[in-house]
């Protein structure tokens, strides 16, 4: 990691603010090497300098991963000037700049949502070469038949495009049933039933690759994902 601004550095752990940050610096409470440090803008190497913060040693993170139980009404997106959006709900603690969603979920979709700063890996996880099939449990007016299972693994025709093969699972009994798509277009799942006739009244998403949400997460909740978590996105 190059040599940044320090304040830069402290506020982008979620630490604090950045003009809150500079203010610590400014009364002498930041360390570096052993040294305390009064100019926010001073450089530092956060993998090869030693930082502390009132006598406590800083652990930077370059990137943060975190799953969250996204709720219904609001947006994947980083920020709306109109409508709440998931980055709005994350706590103080895991708050940073660069923090958006892996892939969307829409406004009124429910579920395992991923939230980070690394571009690349969310790459990873969305782009359909990666095969990561994300599942999808949907509540429809109508129940699923074998020529709907058939018609997904073909490849549902849409305007413009046609889907890649899906796995429609039968439900047991009822119109819930389950869906796993490698790829995320515009209502992908909710145009793909409405083209066999069906209509999506509630949808969650449960999994993404590997990784099922995690059923101790209420709606709204959030937390760090674990690196035997990551990696089982993309087993």
């Amino acid at each position: 990691m190059a040599q940044e601004r320090l304040d830069k550095i402290l506020a982008s752990q979620g630490l604090g603010s950045r003009k809150e940050v500079g203010q610590w610096i400014r009364r002498g409470l930041v360390q570096v090497n052993g040294e305390i440090v009064r100019r926010p803008e001073q450089k530092a190497d956060p993998e090869t300098d030693a930082v502390y913060l009132e006598g406590k040693p800083v652990t930077v993170q370059k990137y943060l991963y975190l799953m969250m139980n996204k709720p219904a009404g609001v947006l994947s997106a980083a920020r709306d000037p109109r409508t709440p959006t998931v980055v709005d709900l994350l706590p103080e603690p895991l708050r940073r700049r660069g923090l958006f969603p892996a892939g969307r979920l829409d406004k009124d979709t429910t579920g395992l949502l991923l939230l980070t700063d690394d571009g690349d890996w969310v790459h990873r996880v969305i782009s359909p070469k990666s095969h990561v099939y994300k599942l999808y449990e949907a509540v429809l007016d109508a129940p699923v038949e074998e020529t709907d299972v058939e018609a997904f693994a073909r490849g549902i025709p849409l305007k413009g495009f046609t889907c890649l093969p899906a796995r429609l699972h039968l439900p047991q009994e009822g119109n819930t049933a389950r869906v796993e798509v490698c790829e995320g277009k515009f209502h992908q799942v909710k145009r793909m039933f409405a083209a066999r006739g069906k209509t999506v009244l509630q949808l969650r998403r449960l999994r993404v690759g590997g990784l099922w949400l995690d059923p101790s997460l209420k709606p709204g909740e959030i937390r760090e994902l674990t690196e035997k978590e990551r990696e089982l996105i993309f087993l």
